[in-house]
């Protein structure tokens, strides 16, 4: 099996991810232990609704811990000096052909992916570029208005 591909994080998402995987292996584990313990305390295990569910949301959260590991060990962290060039961490504002406006951040961590069709087209482009994004449901341009850092 080949090696998982390094996924770019900025020092703010890493501390986020960090801080989520935290909450998960301290507080909730405790609290999902704790919800097994009570619901074993309603007797019978084989028609104890409570008991199934409290095992079924602690294995959902030791499938997310298992996954927040994977992804800051194979993580990189990226950091840019300047607004000059679209990277990781990166808001950006674009007007597609219709000159409708959007905000967009890139962002491996709840924003638009760099290995998405918008977040690749974006990547390394500058105020005034304009990119095409080649997106499964057909390509279409969007023309830089403005980069910050998030």
């Amino acid at each position: 099996m080949s090696e998982p591909r390094a996924e770019q994080l900025t020092s703010e998402q890493r501390a986020a991810l960090e801080a989520e995987l935290a909450d998960l292996e301290g507080p909730k584990r405790k609290a999902a232990v704790q919800a097994i313990k009570t619901a074993r305390e309603f007797g019978d295990l084989s028609e104890n609704f409570e008991y199934h569910a409290a095992k079924n949301e602690q294995g959902l959260l030791e499938a997310r811990i298992r996954a927040l590991r994977e992804r800051l060990n194979h993580a990189v962290t990226v950091e840019h000096d300047t607004d000059e060039h679209v990277g990781v961490g990166s808001i950006v504002e674009i007007a597609d052909e219709h000159d409708e406006a959007m905000e967009v951040e890139i962002s491996a961590v709840g924003g638009v992916s760099p290995d998405s069709p918008l977040g690749s087209a974006l990547m390394g482009a500058t105020v005034g570029d304009v990119v095409e994004v080649t997106a499964p449901s057909g390509s279409w341009k969007a023309r830089v208005l403005a980069i910050r850092r998030s």
